[in-house]
């Protein structure tokens, strides 16, 4: 009999106890939130198609030898996933201008980069993620020189293959945000962590700049649930 309690709980996910050692079960929920949580929604489905894309993207990633802590999709809503320690880290890769950094630097949406920009950001609500620079995460122990290395190579490969994964779908990949953890079985292994989803990317469609992730709900652009379905469609997960 599998364990009920809720171990972690986030804004679109919850972590409960795996069947094995150094396994969990990461459930997808229905709630989209953004600007730090001051706008809330439940949408019915929503944590079925992040499931469903996830997953095909983390074995997508697998098969290109990106190290991931995923291992099955269970069913609609649930993932059987390794156990780590997350970097408390929010690794930005992007590839043109959109949301904060256009907003900060006042620099108009839209400009192509001409090579992907890698920020980090600390992970604490209270402080509405700060940017925070290299040097600030080997000093105040979050990963070392080494980890970063690692990470920042691993970040810019999951770039190139997801790039070419979703222009074959005639969508752009204009940002994402992922995070890293240590293996708990092997704490010297970084893998990918969390998910990569609409939630946690920026895709437009390349023919007319049309939104397909959360900038949906954020800006208030239409229904969320179609965009995502949209991205699910042109995958070829769900039909």
């Amino acid at each position: 009999m599998r364990s009920s309690k809720t171990l972690y709980e986030g804004k679109a996910k919850k972590i409960i106890k795996g069947p094995k050692k150094n396994t969990l079960i990461q459930i997808f929920k229905d709630d989209a939130t953004a600007y730090n949580k001051k706008k809330h929604k439940i949408f019915k489905g929503k944590g079925v198609l992040n499931n469903h894309i996830s997953a095909h993207i983390m074995q997508y990633l697998k098969s290109k030898r990106i190290p991931t802590h995923f291992e099955e999709k269970l069913n609609d809503r649930e993932q059987l996933i390794k156990k780590c320690e997350i970097i408390p880290i929010e690794f930005v890769v992007r590839n043109i201008t959109a949301g904060s950094i256009a907003k900060k630097l006042g620099i108009k949406e839209g400009l192509k980069l001409k090579k992907p920009l890698l920020e980090y950001y600390y992970k604490e609500d209270s402080l509405d993620d700060p940017m925070i620079s290299r040097d600030h995460l080997i000093t105040f122990g979050w990963a070392t020189n080494s980890e970063l290395k690692k990470i920042d190579k691993m970040s810019l490969q999951i770039n190139k293959h997801l790039r070419n994964l979703f222009l074959k779908k005639n969508i752009i990949l204009v940002d994402f945000k992922i995070e890293f953890g240590r293996l708990s079985s092997n704490p010297k292994k970084i893998v990918l962590a969390d998910e990569i989803s609409p939630d946690s990317c920026r895709l437009w469609d390349k023919k007319t700049n049309k939104k397909l992730d959360k900038d949906v709900f954020r800006r208030n652009l239409g229904s969320l649930l179609s965009a995502y379905e949209e991205v699910a469609s042109r995958l070829g997960i769900m039909h």
